[in-house]
């Protein structure tokens, strides 16, 4: 697997320099739509945005077969997991020090997809409210 996610890897940026194949968004796109508070949009929203997509209608099907084996995998340790346990972090701190204020900052692949840090935190019981770009806090 670890093989076949290299070579995938490798042909996805041979493409991507050739041209021949382009991301469908830009990092302005994610920005605008970070800063909007748009986390539902259509770029958000999808998880692999996160990690490598190595699935592709062209691979033979054992291949296709072992890309989704990598594609739950990745899901599952880098995203899912890692937004758990942020959001676990974010709970602890509120619930040791109810008196205090916070302030949490988190890049934006921390809201993409599902199981998000916001998720996390809200199937604990907060309500979390988006801040827009220039309102002050």
């Amino acid at each position: 697997q670890v093989v076949f996610a290299l070579n995938q890897t490798l042909l996805q940026q041979e493409s991507l320099r050739a041209g021949s194949f382009q991301i469908p968004y830009t990092t302005e796109d994610l920005i605008k739509h970070y800063n909007c508070g748009d986390l539902s949009s259509i770029i958000l929203n999808h998880d692999t945005s996160q990690v490598p997509n190595f699935i592709n209608a062209t691979l033979p099907a054992h291949e296709r077969i072992t890309a989704q084996e990598i594609d739950r995998y990745f899901r599952q340790e880098l995203v899912y997991k890692r937004n758990e346990r942020m959001g676990r972090r974010v709970k602890d701190l509120l619930e040791e020090h109810p008196d205090k204020s916070f302030f949490f900052a988190f890049g934006a692949g921390h809201f993409m997809g599902n199981n998000t840090v916001i998720d996390v935190l809200r199937r604990e019981g907060y309500e979390v409210e988006h801040t827009p770009a220039g309102q002050a806090i």
